[in-house]
């Protein structure tokens, strides 16, 4: 086994004593894109004769009939957009935001839009393109006239219609988005308990402490397991970072380790009262989301 100096944070963890869980939270990645494959939908565009990114076609692209017809936006809620792959490898791109630091609004019409580099922060961003002909500047408008979310901004449904106009050109491309989602994954759930018993190798000084986890679905678990002991005239502070737990839907998953007083000691682990603590992390592998938790208990060690 490999140990290693404990985090500032895990290391200010080992004092706490309380036998509760002191914080879960569930973190977004602000601002962060996610996209998924629409179930049923359509992007249909067109463009007089002339217009530079449709080439004056008239076309409709649904999931059926392309190799991939992603829905995508942020988990501000603040914009969103489609990625569509047709067979031939035409990557056609759709994207539409509200001014920095406001969501989408349901049934209203954005006009003045800019896209980057150009956009201001008070600006409504439009983009549409296809490959390697799209415009850096120009003007348009959108409206999405219906917009529905599940969790950490997963776009559920929407409709929307757009119109761009190339700076310098006359000539409009015109389009309509519809796309509807399947069920949105669960959000990850995961219940931590630690083992209030451990044992102490009085040979080494190295403890054995663990607990199980619980997930509701497909995850890995880092865990940062701290143990602190205070004796009469020294005390014993040890710990073991970066312990991953695979866990999944169903019964418990065991975890135990084993780690020596390997933070500044002063003294080894003998028998008797202790307290155990872990910081843990796990990534949602469906949203852009991480869970933490602290965890604490009181821990008897017994000789092993």
């Amino acid at each position: 086994m490999t140990t290693t100096r404990i985090p500032r944070l895990a290391r200010a963890a080992a004092v706490l004593t309380a036998a509760v869980t002191l914080a879960v939270t569930a973190a977004p990645l602000t601002g962060t894109a996610q996209a998924h494959e629409a179930a049923t939908g359509s992007l249909t565009f067109s463009g007089d004769p002339g217009e530079y990114v449709s080439d004056g076609q008239t076309r409709t692209l649904t999931p059926e009939t392309t190799d991939l017809f992603d829905i995508s936006g942020p988990t501000s809620q603040s914009g969103a957009g489609a990625t569509v792959i047709t067979p031939e490898g035409e990557r056609w791109y759709l994207a539409m935001s509200a001014p920095y630091g406001q969501k989408l609004q349901e049934g209203f019409t954005y006009t003045d839009t800019r896209s980057w580099p150009e956009a201001r922060p008070e600006d409504p961003q439009l983009q549409f393109s296809v490959g390697d002909r799209y415009c850096e500047s120009g003007t348009g408008s959108f409206t999405v006239s219906h917009i529905e979310y599940g969790p950490y901004g997963y776009i559920r449904e929407i409709d929307a219609t757009f119109e761009r106009t190339c700076a310098g050109a006359t000539l409009p491309v015109r389009g309509e988005l519809h796309a509807r989602m399947p069920e949105p994954p669960p959000v990850l759930a995961v219940d931590i308990a630690l083992n209030p018993a451990g044992t102490v190798d009085t040979r080494t000084g190295e403890i054995t402490v663990g607990g199980t986890v619980t997930c509701n679905k497909t995850a890995y678990v880092t865990f940062n397991v701290s143990a602190q002991q205070t004796q009469k005239k020294a005390a014993a502070t040890g710990s073991h970072e970066n312990l991953i737990v695979p866990c999944g839907p169903g019964a418990p998953v065991p975890w135990t380790t084993s780690f020596p007083s390997n933070i500044d000691p002063t003294a080894t682990f003998q028998p008797g009262a202790a307290t155990l603590n872990t910081y843990s992390t796990v990534d949602d592998r469906d949203y852009p989301a991480t869970l933490t938790r602290y965890d604490t208990t009181p821990l008897t060690l017994t000789r092993g």
